[in-house]
């Protein structure tokens, strides 16, 4: 089902009720079955050339080469993960990756600080429960300072890692697990893993560990992790992208070839255990909806039933045309969501299948008819046609993810995977082809023999919390550092969110964290033929060469702007619309959400059900997205494919059939949507602070999330929904935008086919952007939320300026101020003050008014200090203290050598193209960049923050336990309101 992309930078969904100029529908009817690649052909398409060597130290390298774009992607797998922990020192692989962002004996400082100097993206670094990786992807001029880097936090660590550095990095730990048990349902992680697996198994205790053994953790047994785990002979290192195979070996044996074999790790065994009768249990927390959960222990990734669970899943609940979609959702109308997943770990694997309650209806049937349809599948098997479009979707979505070199599922992952743990690079290979070739028979066998088996279900409801937070002793650093959340994410624990992804692509949360420790004076030492007294001078690095853009028209008048990108047999198109959030009616917030996600749900030639069948058959992707200013549909199709997928997007654009059926299904998931938002820190903020800013009268006073007013979407009528859709998404309200592996010549044909004869009448829609704002003043409103261990500070104002404004300089100064790890912002609160996980200082971008906001989560006990010190911090950078030289360099630097890889993919280009229309910019924008980066000078950057940044106009919003945190907002001397939750009364 389409759904639109709620995140902060793409929020805002198209919406209004008046049905003025309605668009004829006259695309040529859509055939029940377009015609569709052989999965054969698909598969073949899957393939990652790629040579590899060992070094006499037992360090494994894998090089595959792409010359798409001039990047390297450096990826490096430990062979250790939380699986591996004894009893007592659970936590310590993950507090270990921590503490390799902190500096290593010749490098001693932030990770962070050289790699944004070198322009690095994609940069991060995770622990789970069977390995450690580092990843960043690098211009390849600076390849030998990213694995100079990794090599001397490989071979030359001990000597940096200090206590000071280990509490440090404990009470990040710790903060980390306080933001994922924060989280609605945050706790019940613990109970699954802990009842699936026995005491003592090695799956029993989930990554990110137990307080008291943080606690526990001595700087000697931490080094003596490292030293028993981290040597050269447990990890594998691969280098995809634009290096080839005799330049690898050249650099990998200079930086890590002098480094000793460490002892050889033996990565705990396990076995799959079987629970000896059912288990259920009953929690509750602050949750809006009722959850029913079905969990299983399975055989792991490895295993020769892997593929045909993983196939399971999609058939029962991981396809759009899923059965439980199918029953559930759309037929019977008990759920408003549903989902079957097969999460793969290297021993063992965990099989969930999880339905959220529609409200009003009773649980305890619902959890009857999702296990009457895993008994039916058990029984008899998924049918041919299901599984062919299971495998479809599976090859589809390996062929999108093979696109990038690095990140989280590009070629290094995909190959070091293989690695690590079938000791084969290829081994996607083995499995794509083991998957394609199993019958419905085979997997109903598989089916059978695991799901059969005792299971362990729960129900999640709303109420008081079952169970408690797990708090530091005191011993440790944890207690003085206090709740810094990150920017946690389940089942990953400690990624450090720091790649930068394009400015269009990367929401303000992706940006806003990463780990390091504190910044010290580089140390002098030696190893091997290298000189490790100083990082590696930075080659020769071209500036940015952006693909050519090509532009055309149909015959009916939409522009067409195209790029070529190649690499992968993939094609990407986005349909856009002068519309976004600010065409929301300011009576009925909530329509453009609504109407864009019953897109999908039914034109008038398909029904749901056939719309995700098509989209599965192609290995296609359809989704809606938009932010404030522009909604977007997008396609993402296999080249082979192209034709038939455009005529679906057709389809579902121009012939939305909004049957009442499906309207009053969609409203129930839309408002089960918005239920949950009000129980979640970050949809209470985001919900809160744009009409405070922008007053209720404005195109962008409007929750950011777009899912809008309860009340409007209650009401709302498919009449209201079909003249929405007929006054904004017209063609002449349109763009087309095309990237991907392909010819404008073999383009346009198609798109005139699908688009070309799409007409209308009446006047063009236009946005009104008169309203006057409200005041900008200092002040503060606190959401009570009781017992929140942090509380999530949410601020911002109206700037003076202009989207579409030449924003440059002040984007600049605001990296340094707040918008990367290594800003002001950040540092003083998260490495200087550990009162917070991550804190970002964003430009919201939108085309008007553009708002400066502020995201940070804080430990309870310093909530008004924390806005004290930020107000602080920003008054001394937009006074006497503005842009160092050494920010300023680094800053540029980072700016300049990150361009290319921010546009490696067809998805990056795409998003550029977007967003050069959305800010009337020249197809050549990206390319100049360079230059005028060079241009700037601290005072330029200065003169642009101090214009347009005022900290005593700042409205802070803050969501929090008002009785630990109101007395310290009132020390701040600057008016305070208190109110409850969305949908509580206020105390």
């Amino acid at each position: 089902m389409i759904r639109s992309a709620l995140s902060l930078a793409t929020a805002g969904l198209l919406l209004t009720v008046s049905s003025a100029a309605l668009a004829h529908a006259q695309t040529p009817p859509a055939s029940a079955k377009r015609d569709a690649a052989p999965l054969s052909q698909l598969v073949a398409d899957v393939d990652i050339p790629h040579q590899g060597f060992t070094l006499p130290n037992g360090l494994r390298v894998i090089v595959a080469p792409d010359h798409k774009a001039p990047v390297v992607a450096v990826s490096v797998w430990y062979h250790v993960g939380s699986k591996d922990e004894p009893a007592g020192k659970t936590g310590f692989a993950h507090l270990f990756e921590h503490l390799m962002f902190g500096g290593s004996e010749n490098s001693d400082q932030s990770w962070f600080t050289p790699m944004q100097s070198i322009g690095a993206t994609d940069l991060n670094g995770t622990t789970y429960f069977d390995r450690t990786n580092y990843f960043e992807t690098v211009p390849r001029g600076a390849l030998d300072t990213a694995l100079f880097l990794e090599s001397d936090r490989m071979g030359h660590l001990l000597g940096a890692v200090t206590k000071p550095k280990l509490d440090v990095q404990r009470g990040v730990v710790q903060n980390e697990k306080r933001q994922g048990d924060n989280q609605p349902g945050g706790l019940i992680d613990y109970d699954v893993y802990a009842t699936l697996f026995p005491e003592g198994h090695p799956y029993h205790h989930t990554t990110i560990g137990s307080m008291a053994d943080l606690d526990a953790a001595s700087l000697e047994t931490v080094k003596g992790w490292f030293r028993d785990h981290y040597g050269p002979n447990n990890a594998v290192l691969v280098l995809a992208g634009d290096i080839d195979l005799p330049a690898a070996k050249t650099l990998v044996t200079k930086y890590f070839g002098d480094i000793p074999r460490g002892p050889q790790s033996h990565p705990a065994e396990a076995d799959v255990p079987t629970l000896s009768a059912p288990v259920h249990k009953d929690f509750k927390d602050q949750v809006a909806n009722t959850t029913i959960a079905r969990l299983w222990a399975v055989p792991g990734m490895l295993s020769k039933d892997a593929p045909a669970l993983d196939l399971t899943a999609s058939v029962l609940g991981g396809l759009a045309s899923s059965r439980l979609d199918n029953m559930l959702v759309r037929d019977e109308k008990l759920a408003v969501s549903v989902s079957a997943g097969f999460e793969e770990f290297e021993r063992v694997g965990v099989f969930e299948v999880k339905a959220v309650v529609k409200p009003g209806v009773d649980p305890e049937t619902v959890g009857k008819r999702v296990d009457a349809i895993i008994a039916d599948l058990i029984s008899k098997g998924p049918t041919e046609a299901e599984l062919q479009r299971a495998k479809t979707d599976d090859v589809a979505n390996t062929i999108r993810g093979l696109e990038s070199v690095g990140g989280f599922s590009g070629k290094a992952v995909t190959l070091a995977q293989g690695a690590v743990y079938a000791n084969d690079p290829a081994y996607y290979k083995e499995r794509l082809a083991s998957e394609v070739a199993l019958t419905p028979g085979e997997v109903q066998q598989v089916a059978q023999k695991w799901l059969s088996r005792p299971v362990f279900s729960y129900t999640l409801s709303p109420g008081e919390r079952s169970g408690d937070y797990e708090e530091a002793s005191g011993v440790g650093a944890g207690a003085a550092t206090g709740s810094a959340p990150s920017y946690y994410r389940a089942p990953l624990a400690g990624e450090h969110p720091m790649a930068k992804k394009p400015a269009h692509l990367a929401t303000p949360m992706e940006r806003a964290a990463s780990d390091a420790a504190e910044t010290a004076p580089q140390a002098a030492g030696a190893g091997g033929g290298v000189d490790r007294s100083k990082l590696p001078e930075v080659g020769e690095i071209a500036d940015l060469d952006f693909p050519d853009v090509e532009h055309a028209t149909l015959s009916n008048g939409i522009p067409v702007v195209f790029a070529q990108r190649t690499g992968v047999p993939v094609v990407r198109v986005a349909v856009d619309f002068d519309a976004g959030a600010a065409a929301d009616p300011r009576d009925a917030l909530g329509t453009q959400s609504f109407m864009l996600s019953l897109l999908d749900e039914g034109t008038t030639h398909l029904n749901a059900v056939q719309i995700a069948e098509e989209q599965e058959r192609l290995g296609a992707t359809i989704s809606a997205s938009g932010n404030m200013d522009r909604t977007g549909v997008y396609l993402s199709a296999l080249t082979p494919n192209l034709a038939p997928s455009l005529g679906l997007l057709a389809d579902v654009v121009r012939n939305p059939a909004f049957r009442p059926a499906d309207v009053d299904r969609v409203r129930a998931q839309q408002l089960a949507s918005i239920a949950e938002e009000t129980k979640n820190p970050t949809g209470i903020a985001l919900r809160t602070l744009p009409p405070l800013l922008y007053g209720d009268k404005h195109p962008y006073g409007v929750p950011f999330r777009g899912t809008g007013d309860p009340a409007v979407v209650a009401r709302l009528t498919a009449a209201d929904l079909k003249g929405f859709h007929g006054k904004w998404l017209r063609p002449d309200n349109a763009m087309i935008f095309v990237v991907g592996d392909a010819k404008l010549s073999d383009v346009m044909p198609l798109l005139e086919k699908s688009f070309g004869d799409w007409k209308v009448s009446g006047a063009k829609p236009v946005k009104n952007f008169d309203a006057k704002l409200p005041a900008q003043t200092n002040r503060v409103l606190l959401v009570n939320r009781p017992n929140s261990p942090q509380s999530l500070i949410f601020g911002g104002e109206v700037m003076p300026i202009q989207g579409t404004d030449s924003i440059e300089p002040l984007m600049q100064a605001n990296d340094v101020l707040g918008g990367s790890f290594l800003s002001r912002l950040n540092h003083d609160l998260r490495e200087t003050k550990h009162w917070a996980y991550g804190v970002q200082g964003f430009i919201y971008r939108v085309e008007n008014q553009v708002p400066y906001m502020i995201y940070a989560p804080v430990q309870a006990d310093q909530t008004g200090p924390s806005i004290a010190a930020m107000d602080e911090d920003m008054k001394a950078f937009l006074g006497s203290k503005g842009v160092t030289d050494t920010e300023l360099k680094r800053t540029i630097s980072g700016a300049i050598l990150e361009l290319p890889g921010q546009f490696e993919t067809a998805a990056d280009v795409l998003g550029g193209l977007e967003s050069n229309a959305r800010y009337n910019r020249p197809d050549n924008y990206y390319e100049t960049l360079a230059s005028r980066y060079r241009s700037m000078t601290a005072t330029q950057l200065d003169a642009a923050a101090r214009k347009a940044i005022d900290p005593s106009k700042i409205t802070w919003v803050v969501i929090g336990d008002a009785a630990k945190v109101k007395p310290q907002l009132d020390a701040l001397n600057i008016p305070v309101e208190t109110t409850g939750m969305p949908g509580a009364s206020d105390e």
